[in-house]
């Protein structure tokens, strides 16, 4: 980053995504059903979350604390490390069009979640998580060693399991009568149903991949480059492995609280490397921005649209910008 515009661009363009991250961030917990006034809210959240003796408002403390906040945070925590996990995942695979589900992780929980609301098992979120490790698990074996060092044979076997997690959810759908709107529903994904569990769990998982993508820049660099990594002194198996092994982790987390929210870990990173080019010092932290300012604006729309399925939002304005992207690019 020696040239001073282009750390002026990049500062800027944090200081902008920073700066509107914080005004919906904001927004979220004023709009609603129930009418808090911003002062009201400031009052809130200073005060903490439990009710003083006395105290007036315990309505506004409950939904600010147990409904709006916890949900504001994990819709950023899940934009924001999507679209960090989609930094990592094009970079180690020297592929534009992977992104944080390439390698089968939304099939997999997908297909968990599927089969946990047809057969009415309890604790849905686990059997997603369970169902995005296995189908993980299967394709680093359908892979192989190999795979460490040509990405394409793990996307290969990614879409191979992908296909088939996707033929095995529409038997479930099929089969599961009066429970296939459920299916369907969780599948578009939603944070309607977050809380403090949730948050609890996305936020760590989110910091994880931005620290990790950030220590590890200047290998990310020589690796998407398509230097000879190893005379440059880079393990690039053993890099690629942990990265990805890291960023499917984080992924099943996201997905298997807020169902497949797709095309924030494709489009974001693209926008921002158009933007500031490609040196992931400044790729991911403004990818990070960016991708938890389009999942919380996007969550605005889908409470303001009767709790229209957040998934939905994001491929109605993901799918049109990366088009016009594609159509863009010489």
């Amino acid at each position: 980053m020696k040239n001073p515009r282009d750390k002026f661009r990049m500062v800027s363009m944090g200081f902008f995504l920073a700066a509107a991250l914080g005004a919906v961030l904001g927004f979220s917990l004023l709009a609603g059903d129930v009418s808090i006034s911003p002062w009201e809210v400031l009052s809130i959240l200073a005060s903490g979350p439990r009710e003083e003796a006395g105290s007036s408002g315990g309505l506004a403390r409950a939904v600010i604390w147990q409904v709006r906040l916890p949900r504001a945070l994990t819709a950023l925590a899940t934009g924001a490390g999507l679209a960090g996990c989609g930094v990592l995942f094009q970079a180690l695979l020297l592929n534009p069009l992977a992104e944080p589900y390439t390698l089968g992780v939304a099939s997999g929980a997908a297909f968990g979640a599927a089969a946990a609301i047809s057969f009415q098992l309890p604790f849905l979120t686990f059997w997603a998580f369970a169902g995005s490790l296995s189908a993980l698990g299967v394709v680093l074996v359908l892979g192989g060693r190999g795979a460490l060092r040509e990405p394409t044979r793990m996307i290969l076997a990614g879409v191979v399991v992908g296909s088939i997690l996707s033929a095995a959810i529409a038997l479930l759908k099929a089969l599961s009568g009066q429970m296939m709107g459920a299916i369907v529903l969780w599948i578009m994904g939603s944070f309607a149903g977050s809380d403090w569990t949730s948050a609890a769990w996305c936020l760590p998982a989110a910091l994880a991949v931005f620290s990790l993508g950030l220590g590890l820049h200047r290998d990310l660099d020589i690796v998407a480059s398509g230097s000879p990594a190893v005379a440059l002194g880079v393990d690039e198996p053993r890099l690629r492995l942990g990265l990805l092994l890291a960023s499917s982790l984080a992924t099943a987390v996201f997905v298997s609280f807020s169902g497949v929210v797709g095309f924030v870990g494709l489009v974001v990173p693209h926008l921002v490397r158009i933007s500031v080019g490609p040196n992931h010092l400044r790729v991911l932290p403004l990818s990070f921005l960016g991708g938890g300012l389009l999942m919380l604006m996007a969550d605005q729309a889908a409470r303001g649209l009767a709790e229209l399925p957040v998934g939905v939002i994001t491929a109605l304005v993901g799918g049109p910008v990366f088009c016009i992207l594609l159509w863009r690019r010489p």
